[in-house]
């Protein structure tokens, strides 16, 4: 189970129920069956009218992928990229074969028996980044569709308002200031449904199929870069080192290091044995990256251009990997 997800959950019940209980005289005020019939009624026959059925029944395994938890393990990638590596730059084709048996990773899978069958390398990139995209693409629709569904429950919730204040109305001459009460509280608890159901479910389960998507894009374009590495039969070191690189320079920009660990990583950048990443950069495009052995965590290209580089080491690496980027582009 994910454990930021139950968090969440035993948060809100508590915020729920302490502001239910601790301030209203009854619970039953926040209950009102026909306000929240028209708000899940309505929410669910503007989702069924905009969407096609198709994309409607992966709601349940949506909600399935929201309570669990999805580890990227990136560096069992990068390990079976680097074993691969190593058997194709010495030409051992039936020790490839023999571990892309063990290789679980589809993705990974695809591109390493492309290169096999000798297909040419733009055509391999140019698949792979095809699949990066239509996975983001459909990623993307899926998350929409829970935002859809956020901007529809407040709307129902203001027509059951409205609904519950045209009741109101009727009564309003001839009853008294109890009943008036009752039914205006009635009325304005059907806006409380819509928002709750908008700012508490649909978007918070938007943001984490977004955020699910975001880690397996990095993850997709670090494989697609070990494949462009692969097909120039680069070294096993080198390939380990690129990118091991790349991804600490994705964990770099997602995660804000302390400022000791920071101050320590960049003396530890000028040394001799530093290994810079790329810096990658969004592209517009489909997503996916726009040169071959370049990779991003959103389907970026690598960065072009001739950049002054500091001295030492580091600036020698981060060099002659830009030049190998520029030559092939």
């Amino acid at each position: 189970m994910n454990s930021s997800t139950l968090i969440g959950i035993g948060v809100a019940l508590a915020m729920l129920a302490a502001a239910i209980f601790g301030s209203a005289p009854s619970a039953l005020a926040f209950v009102n069956l026909p306000g929240l019939g028209i708000v899940l009624g309505g929410t669910i026959a503007a989702l069924f009218i905009g969407y096609p059925i198709s994309e409607i029944r992966r709601i349940p395994q949506l909600l399935r992928t929201v309570f669990r938890n999805e580890k990227v393990d990136s560096q069992r990638d990068i390990d079976e990229l680097v074993t691969l590596a190593h058997s194709w730059a010495g030409a051992d084709v039936h020790n490839v074969e023999r571990e892309l048996q063990k290789v679980t990773n589809p993705f990974l899978r695809t591109g390493v028996q492309l290169i096999i069958d000798n297909t040419p390398e733009e055509q391999i990139v140019e698949l792979l980044q095809w699949r990066i995209a239509r996975m983001r693409a459909r990623e993307q629709a899926e998350a929409q569709m829970f935002r859809t569904v956020a901007s529809f429950a407040p709307a129902f919730g203001m027509l059951a308002t409205l609904i519950g204040l045209v009741n109101l109305m009727t009564v309003l001459g001839s009853q008294g200031m109890d009943v008036i009460g009752k039914q205006m509280a009635i009325a304005l608890i059907a806006t409380f449904y819509g928002i709750l159901i908008a700012n508490l479910i649909c978007k918070p389960i938007a943001i984490k199929l977004e955020r699910r998507t975001e880690q397996r894009l990095v993850l997709m374009n670090m494989v697609l870069q070990g494949i462009s590495m692969m097909c120039e039969r680069r070294g096993p070191a080198m390939v380990r080192e690129t990118l091991n690189s790349f991804m600490e320079h994705v964990e770099d920009e997602i995660r804000e290091q302390p400022a000791g660990r920071a101050g320590k990583a960049a003396r530890g950048a000028a040394g001799p044995r530093a290994t810079p990443a790329v810096a990658p950069t969004p592209s517009r495009g489909t997503g996916a990256t726009s040169t071959r052995g370049s990779a991003s965590s959103a389907g970026a290209a690598a960065p072009r251009g001739n950049a002054a580089a500091p001295a030492g080491a580091a600036a020698a690496f981060e060099a002659a990997l830009r030049n190998r980027i520029s030559s092939r582009s």
